[in-house]
C-alpha cells in the first residue's frame, strides 16, 4: 500500500466497507460469520499501514493533513477497532449471525468518520467526519433491537447526540463569522483573543465536544447507552469517539487558536473537577458492571481533562499516553464482561462471585484491568494517572491534582468490590466460564498493552510527547 498519499488509509478503509457490503449481497447464510472475518483481516492490514505512513503530507487545500495527532489518532481508532471486531466474532446472539454484514458495514462507516476527522483541519469538513462517525453509532446501539434497553438507549443516544450536533453547528458559525475563514490553522490570533463572538463560538463548541467525550453534565447518555448495546461495540464507543472527541478538541483549543488557549484553562478545568467527582462518586452504587464501567468513564474524562487543562507539551503528551493505556484497560475489562454475560447472562457484579475459583485466568485479567484502570502500581494506568497529575503539578494545579489524587483512591473502592466478588464469595455455580478463541486474543492483546506500558513506559512517553511537542511548534 502506497502510504506517501495522504487519503490512503481513509481510502483502504472505504475499499474494505465496499467489500464487506458486497459481500453481504452475494452471501446470505444465516449462520456466516466470513464478512466478520473479511472486516478483521481488512484492519488489521490497515492497522499496520497506518504504522508505516509517514508524516508531513496534505490535501484537499490544507483541509486535511497527515500530521503527528492525524496518525495517532488513526492508529488509535484502528487498533481499537480491530479488537472490538475480534471481540464480536465471539458473539452467539442471533442478530450477528443473521444480520452480521449490517454491523460491520455501519461500524466501518464510523471508523471511516474518526479517520477523517482525525485529519481535519478545516470546521466544514471536522463536523462532516463528526456526524459521519456519530450517525452509525447511534444504529449500532440498538442493533439487538430484541432486547429491552437497546431501543431506549440508542433513543437516547440518538436524541442527546443531535443536541450535541446542533451546538457544535451553532458555535462553528460564530467562529466562522468572527474569523472569515473556516481553516483552523488560519485563526487570526488577535481574533481568537478578544472577539466576543469568537469567543462565544469556542464556548459553544467546546460544550458541543462536552457531550462527545462524555464530561460531566454532558455525560447523561453514557450508562443507558453502554447497558443497552452489545459489549465488544460498548468497549469501542467507551474509547474510540471519545479519543475522537479529543483530538478534535486539540485541533481547535491547542493547536488552532494559539497561545488564546490559556483563555479556556479555567473552563476545561472545572469539567475535569467536575467530571472526576461526580463519575467516582456515581459508579459507587452501581450493581450493573456496565453501568460502573460507565461512570468509571465519565471520572477518567475528568482525569483526561486534567493533562488538557495543564496546556503544556507534558500535559498534551500524557493525555495521548492515558488514552492508549485507558484503550486496553477499559476495552480489556469489557472483554472480561462479555465472557461472564455469555455464561451467566447477567452484567450484575453478583454474577461475579468465586469467578476466581471458577476461571482463574479470566479472573486475573479482570483483576489487572481494574488495577490499570485504578492507577495500582505498575500497570500503564499508575504512569498515566500519575504523569497527567505531575503535568497539572508543574502549572501551579495543586488543588486540581490533589482532588484527582483523592478520589483515584475512592475509584479504588469500587474496583476492589468486584475483586472482592470474585477472590472472597463463593460462586453460585462451579463450572468454568468458556471463552472462545477470539475473545481470549482480544483479553491477551489488552493484557499484553497495559504490562508492557506498566514496566516499560519510556519510549511511549517520548512518542506522544514529540506529538504534543508539534501542536505546540506551529503556534
Amino acid at each position: 500500500m502506497n502510504t506517501s498519499y495522504p487519503l490512503v488509509i481513509e481510502s483502504g478503509l472505504f475499499t474494505l466497507l465496499l467489500a464487506v457490503f458486497l459481500l453481504g449481497l452475494v452471501r446470505r447464510r444465516a449462520d456466516d460469520l466470513l464478512a466478520g472475518w473479511v472486516t478483521l483481516v481488512g484492519l488489521a492490514g490497515l492497522t499496520l499501514a497506518a504504522w508505516s505512513a509517514e508524516p508531513g503530507r496534505v490535501a484537499l487545500e490544507g483541509s486535511f493533513v497527515l500530521d503527528e495527532l492525524s496518525l495517532f489518532g488513526k492508529r488509535l481508532f484502528l487498533l481499537s477497532g480491530l479488537l472490538s471486531v475480534l471481540a464480536t466474532l465471539a458473539m452467539t446472539h442471533p442478530s450477528f449471525r443473521r444480520r452480521g454484514t449490517e454491523y460491520y458495514v455501519v461500524f466501518l462507516a464510523s471508523l471511516l468518520g474518526m479517520l477523517v476527522l482525525a485529519s481535519a483541519r478545516d470546521l466544514i469538513v471536522l463536523f462532516v467526519a463528526f456526524e459521519l462517525m456519530s450517525i452509525p453509532l447511534y444504529f449500532l446501539t440498538g442493533f439487538l433491537k430484541g432486547e429491552d434497553a437497546a431501543p431506549e438507549g440508542a433513543m437516547k443516544f440518538f436524541l442527546i447526540g443531535s443536541i450535541s450536533s446542533a451546538v457544535i453547528l451553532y458555535g462553528l458559525s460564530f467562529v466562522y463569522g468572527a474569523a472569515g475563514t473556516t481553516n483552523m490553522a488560519a485563526i487570526p490570533p488577535a481574533v481568537a483573543v478578544g472577539d466576543p463572538l469568537m469567543l462565544l463560538g469556542l464556548g459553544l463548541m467546546l460544550g458541543g465536544l462536552g457531550f462527545k467525550i462524555a464530561a460531566v453534565p454532558f455525560h447523561m447518555w453514557v450508562p443507558d447507552t453502554y447497558e443497552a448495546a452489545n459489549t465488544p461495540f460498548v468497549a469501542w464507543i467507551s474509547i474510540a469517539p471519545k479519543a475522537a472527541g479529543f483530538v478534535a478538541i486539540l485541533r481547535l483549543y491547542v493547536e488552532g487558536v494559539g497561545e488564546a488557549a490559556v483563555l479556556w484553562v479555567p473552563l476545561i478545568a472545572t469539567l475535569a473537577a467536575v467530571s472526576i467527582v461526580a463519575g467516582n462518586l456515581m459508579a459507587i452504587p452501581q450493581k450493573n458492571i456496565k453501568r460502573l464501567l460507565a461512570y468509571s468513564g465519565v471520572a477518567h474524562i475528568g482525569y483526561l481533562l486534567l493533562g488538557l487543562a495543564a496546556m503544556s507539551v507534558s500535559g498534551v503528551g500524557m493525555v495521548l499516553f492515558y488514552l492508549v493505556a485507558y484503550l486496553f484497560g477499559n476495552m480489556g475489562a469489557f472483554f472480561v464482561v462479555q465472557a461472564v454475560n455469555g455464561a451467566e447472562q447477567s452484567d450484575d457484579v453478583e454474577a461475579y462471585r468465586g469467578l476466581a475459583r471458577r476461571s482463574p485466568m479470566l479472573a486475573l485479567s479482570l483483576l489487572l484491568f481494574l488495577l490499570s484502570l485504578g492507577g495500582i502500581p505498575f500497570m500503564a494506568g499508575f504512569w498515566a494517572k500519575l504523569f497527567v497529575f505531575w503535568a497539572a503539578i508543574e502549572q501551579g494545579m495543586y488543588l486540581l491534582a490533589f482532588l484527582g489524587a483523592v478520589l483515584t483512591v475512592v475509584a479504588l473502592y469500587y474496583y476492589l468490590v468486584v475483586a472482592r466478588r470474585m477472590y472472597i464469595e463463593d460462586p453460585a455455580v462451579p463450572t468454568p466460564i468458556p471463552v472462545p478463541a477470539p475473545l481470549m486474543v482480544a483479553i491477551g492483546g489488552c493484557l499484553a498493552g497495559i504490562i508492557v506500558m506498566g514496566v516499560y513506559p519510556e519510549p511511549w512517553v517520548q512518542a506522544f510527547l514529540r506529538v504534543a511537542l508539534t501542536l505546540f511548534s506551529t503556534n
